[in-house]
């Protein structure tokens, strides 16, 4: 029985796996060297490529400079778009002993061949074959002479992000070319926090009928940005269709891939290659019309230029279908790349070029595939070496491969084409991202992603508006957005319905009623039906709710939903439309007054340190004016009064005494701005004691509410249980659940004692409608201590999000927002002044710092004081001695002198002068000094002139 030719196939893959060297061919004719070419002729890519090939065939043999003495023969096949007859052609091909393929044309192709090009060891280089899985290292053997899808959908995926689309539907050919590419776009997409919402293939035979029933379903679904990456041979097929089915109107997004562009050019409808539209057809504008083409950049130079001319005179100078495009520049520039890869190698080898027999290859009895024909070739990794350090400037530009095996400085052109023909819009390069500068001057520049001012001109989107698509609708299926609203049986005025039903479209309020009027701001339709979470007797959970909308149970949540951390990370919120911080709601009563009320200010321990420091600052202030100030001398009793009067005349800043040393006045202040701060203080807090409530718990915020072991109350539902225990650490047992406002109440009258609860820690909103009713036993206590706030949640990456964040800032903008709010929570029934908590009495701890300073201050003066007051007794204390020695050993003066006096009595009269001169005015202090002298001379006589000399 004979074997099918797939199964033959299949025999020569496994004989090429292992290549045994082990008998070497004739060495090939030097005159002459045989490199391959594999593509469709009869297609819009092997049309570009086949002149294109020719004429760099034609140019390398005429060029002494390459190859010389050396022909470079071509061994071409047609592939005729099928990976099956590539794989036979590339047989047939490398019989000729062929050193390197140009091609294979397709991708698919490319994945079966470079299996083969392994084994014999004969290089590929694709012109067109842009799979960014091919780089993969796989595949040695392969390399790409043009630009790896890998770029091109990166240069998408910026366009999505540039006009800030979320979801993108794919529409590609289902093969190695297509899957793998939109795979691609699918990984950049992710990078930039979009995704691609639907993926719709369809085979290369696809008929008209299957396009149009795969453009049908596309077109009920939500994303109105279609990324179209098909073959050039029938990708206008798409656009055909498209149009019959009203798809190239106002409100689609067509991005198409480099197909489209390939196209235009080779039919010269194009930007460039020198046609300017010549023969341009109308009907090809008005399918593509509106839409975003990419097309592989090649910078502006004169070999291109050169290039091109030579093209139009082989071609014909009105052949507007020559096929020329950006795939002929880089088929022509493969072949340089071969021909200075083969110069290089001969120049290292010798001009040698071996091929071996593998053993293992021989015909199978009764096959005419020739196996025997296939030869490895030896020198296969040195030529591949050489293709990869190619360096040389091409018709497309600087020809050299990076580190990735792909080709340096990839770009793009971005083309809008309209009814005039295609309109060159910016340009994407991997070093600049978008931008209205070609790349070719910012490579001039240093690297800046985010530095341009403007990446990309305006664009006329389908339909021939200017206005920029939204991007997405809501399905087209007939199904209303599915709202989950928490069914609560508390606090209604935010979220309520008439029913218990699962399922209604009555619910209102509050938030129901934000959630309307935004909606009304749209610009367009937004069919809602509210479904119902809970059972009506008890709250549900809202982390629940949050998580049916992530897991698409729901569409949306609207309701009282704080928008908190791990809600953000699995849904998107809108603006937040009100605050609803945490805050703590504790009881409190009203205290009757006293005759004693005006010393609750301070506690009893303030009280004694003001005292003490009214009588030490007086004292001091005494000390250091008592030589200086005549107010502050006088009889003892005196003094004590001026002492007591002086300090507490402070209080009032009434203090009739003027300070007139320099410490004394520094004292003075220092005291004066403490006695400032006191008696602000007590004014303070007297006024609080006198007129507002008191806490009847000991619970005065935050700090005080972690620090107790009282129960705590929380709303049931709520995120408020799970932020108690996970950020403040507060056990679980502590926690007391709650449903009603009837139930807030009752648990904060009955208290701890009577299996209540100390505080309940709720969001404000909720708080000041239970103030609204019960207002005169409960107060809000402490701060405020988050800052959260109602969002209405949305599945992850919704366009509806967004929208509605517009639409809520407009609503506060404009007063609607407010007039929402005070409909359903303004009241007059209590006063903002009825909900301050009065202030607990005023310790030494708020004050300690300032009485260390006053404290330290008055040392210091003292000090200073002392200090100065012993240097000056010091010399009035030497003098004095000096001048009775010299009265006692004078001889004439002994007798009148009497004896010196003991040492101890000598200490003690100085320490009794120390304390007299202190005591004495300083002004009389000098008058004595000054008369000293003469008082010498009256008793001691005239030998006591020496010692009054000395003293003066």
């Amino acid at each position: 029985m004979g074997r099918s030719p797939l199964l033959s196939l299949l025999l020569i893959s496994l004989s090429l796996t292992t290549i045994t060297k082990s008998q070497t061919t004739n060495t090939q004719n030097i005159t002459s060297i045989n490199i391959g070419a594999l593509y469709t002729y009869n297609s819009v890519i092997g049309r570009a490529a086949k002149l294109a090939i020719e004429m760099a065939l034609e140019d390398v043999n005429s060029d002494p400079t390459i190859l010389p003495g050396i022909k470079l023969n071509l061994v071409s096949q047609d592939t005729k778009c099928s990976g099956f007859l590539a794989t036979v052609e590339a047989l047939q091909v490398l019989e000729k002993n062929v050193v390197a393929i140009i091609g294979p044309q397709s991708s698919g192709g490319s994945h079966i061949l470079s299996h083969v090009a392994n084994s014999l060891q004969v290089p590929l280089l694709s012109f067109s074959a842009t799979d960014p899985t091919l780089s993969s290292l796989q595949f040695p053997y392969f390399l790409r002479a043009a630009r790896s899808d890998q770029f091109q959908m990166c240069a998408i995926a910026n366009i999505v992000e540039f006009f800030q689309w979320r979801e993108v539907t794919a529409i590609y050919v289902d093969d190695d070319y297509g899957r793998n590419g939109i795979a691609a776009l699918g990984h950049e997409l992710a990078l930039r926090r979009a995704k691609i919402s639907y993926k719709a293939g369809f085979g290369q035979a696809a008929d008209l009928t299957e396009i149009t029933d795969l453009l049908i379903r596309v077109n009920l679904l939500e994303s109105r940005v279609f990324v179209l990456h098909v073959n050039p041979d029938s990708g206008l097929n798409v656009f055909s269709v498209a149009q019959k089915l009203c798809m190239m109107e106002s409100g689609y997004v067509w991005i198409v891939t480099d197909w489209l562009a390939a196209v235009l050019d080779s039919k010269g409808y194009g930007l460039g290659y020198g046609y300017e539209s010549v023969g341009a057809n109308p009907d090809v504008f008005n399918l593509t019309q509106g839409s975003i083409v990419l097309r592989w950049h090649t910078p502006d130079s004169d070999l291109r230029m050169k290039f091109v001319s030579r093209w139009r005179n082989k071609t014909g100078n009105t052949d507007s279908r020559s096929g020329l495009n950006a795939y002929s520049l880089y088929a022509y520039d493969s072949v340089w790349i071969v021909a200075h890869a083969i110069d290089q190698y001969l120049k290292t080898k010798g001009n040698s070029v071996n091929f071996s027999i593998d053993p293992k290859l021989h015909d199978v009895n009764g096959s005419t595939l020739h196996l025997a024909m296939l030869k490895v070739f030896n020198g296969g990794k040195g030529l591949l070496q050489n293709l990869l350090s190619t360096n040389f400037t091409g018709v497309t530009g600087q020809v050299q491969f990076g580190p990735s095996r792909d080709l340096i400085q990839p770009a793009y052109d971005i083309i809008n084409v309209v009814s005039t023909g295609p309109q060159l819009i910016g340009y994407w390069s991997n070093y600049s991202g978008l931008s209205v500068v070609s790349p070719e001057m910012l490579y001039q520049k240093p690297q800046n992603l985010s530095g341009q001012t403007r990446k990309l001109y305006d664009v006329l989107w389908p339909g021939g508006t200017a206005q920029q698509p939204r991007g997405w609708v809501f399905p087209n299926n007939g199904q209303p957005l599915r709202i989950g609203v928490p069914n609560k049986v508390s606090f209604r005025q935010f979220v309520s319905s008439g029913s218990n039903s699962g399922s209604n479209n009555n619910a209102s309020g509050f938030c129901i009623d934000v959630f309307n009027a935004a909606v009304k701001l749209l610009p367009y339709p937004v069919p809602c039906l509210f479904v119902l979470i809970g059972n009506g007797t008890s709250n549900p959970i809202y982390d629940d709710i949050i998580n049916m909308v992530a897991q698409n149970k729901l569409d949306a949540a609207v309701g009282d939903i704080a928008i908190v951390k791990n809600r953000t990370k699995i849904v998107d919120f809108t603006q937040p439309y009100t605050g609803a911080g945490l805050v703590i709601l504790a009881p409190v009563k009203h205290q009757s007054s006293s005759a004693w009320a005006f010393l609750k200010p301070f506690t009893l321990p303030m009280w004694c340190v003001i005292g003490a420091f009214f009588l030490l600052v007086g004292i001091v202030v005494w000390i250091l004016e008592h030589r200086t100030n005549e107010e502050f001398r006088g009889p003892p009793r005196e003094q004590v009064a001026t002492i007591f009067w002086f300090s507490f005349s402070t209080m009032f800043f009434a203090h009739r005494q003027n300070t007139v040393s320099v410490l004394g006045r520094f004292v003075l202040i220092v005291w004066l701005f403490v006695v400032l701060i006191i008696t602000s203080s007590y004014t303070a807090s007297l006024t609080s004691i006198l007129t507002v409530q008191q806490l009847t718990s000991g619970i005065t915020g935050l700090d005080s509410l972690i620090a107790t072991h009282d129960p705590i109350g929380y709303q049931v539902g709520k995120f408020t249980k799970n932020y108690l225990i996970e950020e403040l650490n507060i056990p679980e047992s502590r926690l007391v659940p709650l449903n009603t406002i009837e139930e807030y109440a009752d648990a904060l009258m009955r208290g701890p004692q009577g299996d209540g609860v100390a505080a309940i820690v709720d969001e404000k909103p909720f708080v000041d409608l239970f103030l609204l009713t019960y207002c005169d036993n409960f107060r809000i206590v402490g701060q405020e201590f988050t800052r959260e706030g109602w969002g209405f949640a949305f599945q992850r990456d919704s366009p509806l999000a967004v929208d509605l964040s517009t639409a809520i800032l407009t609503l506060s903008e404009n007063g609607e927002l407010q007039r929402i709010h005070d409909q359903y929570l303004s009241s007059n029934e209590c006063s903002a002044e009825d909900t301050v908590i009065g202030a607990n009495r005023l310790s030494l701890s708020s004050f300690w710092g300032l009485f260390l300073i006053s404290g330290v201050v008055c040392s210091l003066a003292l000090i200073i004081y002392f200090i100065m007051i012993c240097i000056q007794f010091k010399k009035h204390y030497k003098k004095s001695t000096d001048t009775r020695e010299d009265q006692a050993t004078h001889p004439e003066n002994r007798l009148k002198c009497g004896k010196q006096q003991p040492r101890q009595l000598a200490s003690f009269s100085s320490f009794k002068e120390l304390i007299e001169m202190w005591d004495t005015k300083e002004e009389d202090i000098r008058k004595k000094r000054q008369n000293s002298g003469e008082m010498s001379r009256k008793y001691c006589g005239d030998g006591s002139l020496t010692s009054q000399h000395s003293m003066d």
